[in-house]
C-alpha cells in the first residue's frame, strides 16, 4: 500500500507541475482556464491521497467542498470570458 501511495503522490505531483506550466505558457485564455481547472482536480486528488495516507475522513469532506467551489469558479470564469458578465 505504501508503494502505491508514493506512486500516486508522484504522479499527481507531476500532473500538477505540468498543469502549472500550461497555466503560465498557455497561448490562449481557454488553455489557461482548462489548466486552472486541471489544477483544481489535481489538488483534490492530492487531498484525497493525504486522507488515505493518514486514515482520516475529514480530508474527503474538504475535497468535496473544494470540488464544488472549483466547478463553480471555472464555469463563472469561462462565462465571464465569453459574455463579459457572470450574472444576467
Amino acid at each position: 500500500m505504501n508503494i502505491a501511495l508514493i506512486v500516486a503522490f508522484v504522479s499527481i505531483g507531476l500532473a500538477q507541475i505540468m498543469a502549472m506550466v500550461r497555466l503560465i505558457v498557455g497561448p490562449d485564455t481557454g488553455d489557461r482556464i482548462l489548466a486552472l481547472d486541471t489544477m483544481v482536480v489535481n489538488a483534490i486528488g492530492l487531498i484525497v491521497l493525504i486522507g488515505i495516507a493518514q486514515g482520516t475522513r475529514i480530508y474527503f469532506e474538504a475535497s468535496m467542498i473544494i470540488a464544488m467551489l472549483g466547478f463553480v469558479s471555472t464555469v463563472a470564469y469561462a462565462r465571464f470570458k465569453l459574455r463579459g458578465d457572470i450574472i444576467e
